[in-house]
């Protein structure tokens, strides 16, 4: 006789899941953990990218190294003749003043031989092509600002104005890529009220990525088209950072708000000479470094960050690393100033 067996329906053998109460504590402990980890993630990506930005700048500061190293001078910041320029044409095709930034010349030295091949620093801007005009170079992003698929801004008119409100002009700004890394230009010292010595418009400045004019062929040149050499007259070299390579900026992080990101004046192309914010700043009093993009205090001209409370910069020893945006403006002014005879421990 076959025995029949009849499971206890309250046994653990015929249970088929969880009931809601346990299918709610389940969930409750899963969003527990997710909310315990999400900022712990978001702040190891976080360290990555600034480490990551770190490193560019290292990169930029070993290449600006090795320019000097091939060529006994460090590159200008861009050519520019000394004249107040409010009204330009709008090809970018001027020359002593639309040839290509510092960034150009640093190319084959961070491993970009074949876009560098492409260029003609002693050409203006507007001579190159427009494909050539908005390639990016990744090494001169960084990460928490921009991708090599938003780093390219386009062309602008725009009226420049400088901060005493003086007008500098209705500009026609042809499109290229951005950058995120500019040059020390030196402190602030020379003013940008529209002066023809102002660093704005083409005055040498006393930082290490200056404004320099170019040399003159003067059996060709004409006032109204000058005739370029290839060189450049104001240069600067290691032995005229008389204050120590380790005190003293090379390059750094631009400020940038942020709305005004691939936009001019903050963050318009990088190749392109004719506008300094674009690829070098200054520092000193009235022009402090920014807390963060949001910061009212600082500038067009400031140095920032997108990384919080400090701003990440290469100096001229070789070495990468952050300041704080504390800093005192005179201190900042003398790190940005190549030699004023100052030097300041643990800034």
């Amino acid at each position: 006789m076959r025995s029949m067996r009849r499971d206890n329906p309250g046994s653990s053998a015929s249970r088929r899941g969880f009931t809601l109460i346990e299918l709610l504590v389940v969930i409750a402990i899963i969003a527990v953990l997710i909310g315990i980890l999400l900022p712990a993630v978001q702040q190891a990506r976080a360290a990555a990218r600034r480490t990551q930005c770190l490193n560019n700048l290292k990169q930029m500061g070993l290449a600006l190294h090795g320019f000097h190293d091939s060529n006994k001078k460090f590159p200008p910041a861009r050519l520019i003749i000394n004249k107040q320029r409010t009204t330009t044409n709008e090809f970018a095709t001027e020359p002593g003043m639309d040839e290509p930034s510092w960034l150009i010349h640093i190319l084959p030295y961070i491993e970009q031989s074949g876009m560098a091949a492409e260029w003609d620093v002693f050409k203006t801007y507007g001579e190159h092509s427009e494909t050539v005009r908005r390639r990016v170079v990744p090494t001169f992003l960084c990460p928490e600002r921009h991708s090599a698929t938003n780093a390219v801004a386009d062309d602008v008119r725009m009226e420049i104005r400088f901060p005493c409100g003086c007008p500098g002009g209705v500009q026609v700004i042809p499109g290229g890529a951005v950058a995120d890394y500019v040059g020390n230009h030196g402190d602030n010292s020379a003013g940008a009220i529209g002066r023809d010595t102002d660093f704005y418009w083409g005055g040498r400045g006393n930082g290490v990525l200056i404004s320099s004019q170019p040399k003159l062929n003067s059996s060709l040149s004409t006032d109204s088209k000058p005739v370029l050499e290839r060189d450049w007259v104001d240069t600067v070299t290691m032995a005229d950072i008389k204050d120590g390579t380790s005190q003293t900026l090379l390059i750094g992080e631009p400020h940038i708000p942020a709305d005004m990101m691939t936009r001019s004046p903050y963050n318009g192309p990088a190749y392109f000479g004719r506008h300094m914010t674009h690829f070098a700043r200054v520092g000193g009093p009235g022009v402090p470094i920014a807390h963060g993009p949001n910061d009212q205090r600082a500038n067009v001209y400031s140095f920032g960050s997108a990384h919080g409370e400090s701003t990440q910069f290469a100096l001229c020893d070789g070495s990468a690393r952050a300041i704080s945006s504390s800093i005192s403006t005179q201190v900042l002014a003398s790190l940005c100033n190549r030699s004023d005879g100052l030097r300041f421990e643990g800034y």
